[in-house]
């Protein structure tokens, strides 16, 4: 049973998303305020955090923040603005996915199904998901470009044999761009493809890139390995970019 911490400081909201949680399967803990969550993390250690933007005593931001610096662990902010610059907040500071207040609850289950499915700790056995790995499968090969290297079966990513620090968004986004070298795609299709939406904001996609260039690109400012495609979106052009057998080094 994945264990999962609402920050919430409206009862309503946060009984709420704890019910429909909590009859999913979810083992739910609940925190109003933001030193509360902090020491409800730390105690307890979550699968998931769903964290509300504003909190009395420690923003959501801050809280996301401390949360983040002990592990990886998956943050679903909630905010109740609608304000462009909130959400790219909240994924700057790590988040790995939004919701908007109003929200249905029903809603909120399922993206974080989605968040802990995509982070390699789903719920609940699916069968024919491809990042749960079943009897008798073969592992995944490692994707390579350069100095970096991506095993997808293990969720792990490196750069010169050094691990990066990539969130689950960020991980999923550098797949996808080694799985499809020089293909110029669409922010439209990234978000299909990569965030399983059909619609949502696309500045989600903007930020992720951004974050991901800092952590793979020799210089970001001039980022030489994902290319910005004017009037489409982005291309990934590491000329090196192949799949090995997993312990196999090239």
């Amino acid at each position: 049973m994945k264990h999962v911490l609402v920050v919430d400081d409206d009862p309503t909201v946060s009984e709420a998303v704890a019910g429909y949680l909590s009859r999913a399967g979810f083992a739910v803990d609940v925190a109003d305020d933001g030193p509360l969550a902090v020491a409800r993390a730390t105690a307890r250690p979550p699968d998931l955090v769903v964290l509300d933007l504003m909190l009395p005593g420690m923003d959501g931001l801050e809280v996301c923040r401390r949360i983040r610096s002990t592990g990886p662990v998956p943050v679903i902010m909630l905010t109740a603005r609608g304000d462009e610059e909130d959400r790219v907040l909240g994924l700057e500071v790590g988040a790995d996915d939004y919701v908007t207040k109003p929200f249905s609850p029903r809603e909120l289950v399922l993206r974080v199904e989605s968040v802990l499915r995509r982070a390699g700790s789903p719920p609940t056995a699916r069968p024919g998901d491809p990042r749960i790995p079943e009897a008798g499968r073969a592992t995944e090969p490692v994707l390579r470009a350069g100095p970096r290297a991506l095993d997808p079966s293990a969720r792990r990513a490196t750069r010169d044999g050094v691990e990066l620090a990539l969130t689950i968004r960020e991980f999923d986004l550098l797949e996808f761009f080694l799985r499809h070298p020089g293909q110029a795609t669409s922010r439209e299709q990234l978000m299909q493809r990569v965030w399983g939406w059909e619609f949502g904001d696309l500045s989600t996609v903007t930020v992720h890139v951004r974050r991901l260039r800092e952590k793979i690109e020799d210089d970001p400012a001039s980022p030489r390995l994902i290319s910005t495609v004017w009037g489409i979106g982005y291309r990934f052009d590491a000329p090196h970019a192949q799949e090995d057998e997993v312990g196999h080094a090239r």
